[in-house]
């Protein structure tokens, strides 16, 4: 292919720069040089071709916005948050994403809205970023689980977030896991449980953290034994959000332990029109992945590494 002359080069930089810099109109350019709309989109296109034009979408601090609406546009989802973190220490990690999770829920949050939260280490960094809500009414989605490096619970984290915009809180207490089913029965039956579970039908946003399934990537699976531990894994669980076990493609699934949570089950989380996961690193790409393509959630935000992941497939 014989190499343009100067006059064509000339020619694709003059239109490129009324087009991109000037913001004229195809019609508009090609009235001024003499030339059909039609050609002026060919050398538009032809400029982006031969790299004579670069169109680069840059960085706002941490959020990597091209990666963010590569992801949303890929898994089609509502809101896509990637951040690029600067410390691999994981507490310094929660707590970037935490952040940007707590900006994303201020912004897109309205009154009309009943916001959901479980028990989840990403969660509580969330709440505790937060500045502001509006004026909604918070639900808790599961029991509380005591951790030692952990001083607030599933309750905590709601009357937090209600706090901040002068909602309603509705919490029950209960522990995520119980030591046996009946245990379990016994306490979903109280009023104050079963009320405070009903009440998730009314969640429209919810935010959760996702555990893959392996030992360190997720509380409930550290919280059992290693008989059922291996039990859950052989039966295909890949992951868990709020309790919810799902497989590979994302189905959830209900293995004997679950009856033993005190959490909303599958078909209450499928009712919530927007599930928020935050998460971060590698390794729990093939448990978000799952997550995502069984449509349990619906919003992302993600450090760079999963995103890297997920964006590789």
């Amino acid at each position: 292919m014989a190499q343009d002359g100067p006059a064509e080069l000339v020619l694709l930089a003059a239109v490129a720069r009324r087009h991109y810099l000037h913001h004229r109109s195809k019609v508009e350019i090609a009235d001024e040089l003499g030339i059909s709309r039609f050609k002026v989109a060919r050398l538009l296109e032809s400029a982006r071709d031969r790299g004579l034009v670069r169109i680069e979408i840059v960085r706002q601090g941490s959020l990597d916005v091209d990666a963010s609406a590569r992801l949303q546009e890929r898994f089609g989802l509502a809101h896509a948050v990637v951040v690029d973190t600067a410390d691999a220490d994981p507490g310094a990690v929660r707590q970037q994403l935490g952040k940007a999770a707590a900006d994303l829920l201020s912004e897109v949050l309205v009154e009309d809205d009943v916001l959901g939260l479980p028990w989840s280490r990403n969660v509580h960094a969330m709440v505790g970023a937060l500045t502001s809500l509006p004026r909604v009414e918070v639900v808790q989605l599961t029991g509380a689980i005591a951790l030692p490096d952990f001083d607030s619970s599933a309750v905590d984290i709601v009357r937090r977030a209600a706090r901040l915009g002068g909602g309603k809180a509705r919490v029950f207490y209960a522990p995520f896991v119980l030591d046996t089913k009946a245990s379990a029965d016994a306490l979903r039956r109280q009023p104050a449980v079963a009320e405070g579970l009903a009440r998730a039908s009314a969640v429209t946003k919810a935010v959760v953290g996702i555990g893959h399934w392996s030992a360190g990537g997720s509380t409930i699976h550290d919280l059992l034994d290693a008989a059922e531990q291996l039990d859950l894994a052989s039966r295909g669980v890949v992951g868990e959000l709020a309790g919810i076990f799902f497989d590979a493609d994302g189905k959830p699934l209900r293995p004997k332990v679950a009856a033993r949570l005190i959490t909303i089950d599958a078909e209450a989380l499928s009712g919530i029109p927007e599930v928020i996961a935050v998460a971060s690193g590698r390794a729990k790409g093939a448990a978000v992945r799952a997550a995502l393509e069984g449509r349990l959630v619906q919003g992302l935000v993600v450090d760079h590494e999963l995103a890297d992941s997920l964006l590789a497939d």
